[in-house]
């Protein structure tokens, strides 16, 4: 049910007592922990904070890019897709649109790209973690093309740099056929 849908419940919250909205609304942010991490951050957090949480996350995942050489391209799969999901989760907090972009493209360029294959199972790990990867990076120049003309330009040479690493690399024909540009 949208409350859109229903402007006799919305003029019916609108006119409850201060005392009685404020005891719905702490139930409601209980319930959604993201929620709950938004109101925090916006209304007890400032710019220095939204910066240290960039530089944590940018601390976390070089301990973890670390990590990936050494594993096969099922585990690091696992491992790319939980970062991608930690800077998601790290916008949905912060609306921070640039912060977003910049994290993926310092996590994309930082990941190795090759990765020991397992000899046994049924399924091309190495498909998969290619294909996330380049709808990964597409979606980022998405977000990339959507921000202010000054943003992209503080972006765009770590960007430069990602797209040279891709098509340096065996997946160059593949970023062909998905039309990923070189350079922006």
């Amino acid at each position: 049910m949208k409350l859109a849908e229903h402007k006799d419940l919305k003029n019916a919250i609108t006119d409850l007592p201060v005392k009685e909205k404020d005891k719905l609304l702490l139930r409601l942010v209980a319930k959604d922990k993201v929620l709950t991490e938004h109101l925090h951050y916006r209304l007890l957090e400032d710019e220095t904070d939204l910066e240290y949480r960039k530089e944590q996350l940018k601390s976390d995942f070089t301990t973890e890019i670390a990590e990936l050489k050494k594993l096969n391209v099922k585990e690091a799969l696992a491992k790319v897709r939980k970062m991608i999901t930690s800077v998601n989760h790290f916008y949905k907090v912060t609306k921070d649109a640039f912060g977003e972009v910049e994290l993926k493209i310092f996590i994309l360029s930082s990941i190795p790209l090759y990765y020991k294959r397992s000899l046994f199972g049924y399924k091309d790990f190495g498909f998969l973690f290619s294909t996330f990867y380049l709808k990964t990076v597409q979606v980022t120049l998405n977000k990339l093309a959507k921000l202010h003309e000054d943003l992209q330009f503080d972006l765009s040479e770590q960007t430069n740099k990602l797209l040279a690493k891709i098509y340096s690399s065996k997946l160059a024909g593949a970023a062909e056929a998905s039309n990923l540009p070189r350079a922006i």
